[in-house]
Order: C-alpha cells, then sequence, then structure tokens
C-alpha cells in the first residue's frame, strides 16, 4: 500500500519473535509474526494472539488512530507494571487485514 509517500508492506515472517519482560516473564512467543514494514519506522511483528499470554495482559484506556491502518487498542501489564506495552488493530483497513486481532510489542527479541 502507497499513499502520500507512506509505503505499508505486510508479509507473514518465520523468524523466531519471543518478548520478555525486565524481570524475566515470557509474554510472547511465535514463530508465526507478521510483518509490517511502514515508511519511516522499523519492522514491527504481529503476533497472532495464541502465542500470547493475554493473561498476564489487560486492556488499557488508550486509544489511537493511524491514518494508513485504523484504530488501535493498548494493552498493559495485569499487574500494573508497564503500560500501554502492546496495540493491536481490532478492525484495522483492508490494506493492512493481516494484523487483524494481533498483537505489536514494541520490544521484541528476534532469531
Amino acid at each position: 500500500m502507497t499513499a502520500q509517500g507512506h509505503t505499508i508492506t505486510v508479509e507473514e515472517g518465520t523468524e523466531r519473535v519471543r518478548v520478555v519482560t525486565r524481570d524475566g516473564r515470557v509474554l510472547a512467543d511465535s514463530r508465526r509474526p507478521v510483518l509490517l514494514s511502514e515508511t519511516g519506522y522499523p519492522v514491527r511483528y504481529y503476533l497472532p494472539p495464541e502465542d500470547v499470554r493475554t493473561d498476564l495482559l489487560t486492556p488499557s484506556d488508550t486509544h489511537t488512530r493511524c491514518p494508513f491502518k485504523g484504530a488501535a487498542d493498548y494493552w498493559s501489564l495485569a499487574d500494573g507494571t508497564a503500560q500501554d506495552i502492546a496495540w493491536s488493530y481490532p478492525d484495522p483497513f483492508d490494506q493492512v487485514s493481516e494484523i487483524k486481532g494481533h498483537l505489536c510489542f514494541a520490544d521484541v527479541e528476534v532469531g
């Protein structure tokens, strides 16, 4: 997708992606990431909810809107130790429909 000089590509990944908290808790471990490349941003790894410890997360009051992807909901650690550490697009625009319901974390381990 390209709009106004802004490009987004979405593809299936095969890398192992892990999300670990500072105290060593594994929040996600996936070999089925969806990679989203977007002008001006690092590659983001959107992980299927089945590969995420959603029991350790709680919905946040934060919601944002991206003109290229749609409305995003945010997630925090349920124990209150970290806010807005993940986001997801429950109903993304058609051009990025592959990320629907997947969770993205700012800090991931790839490899």
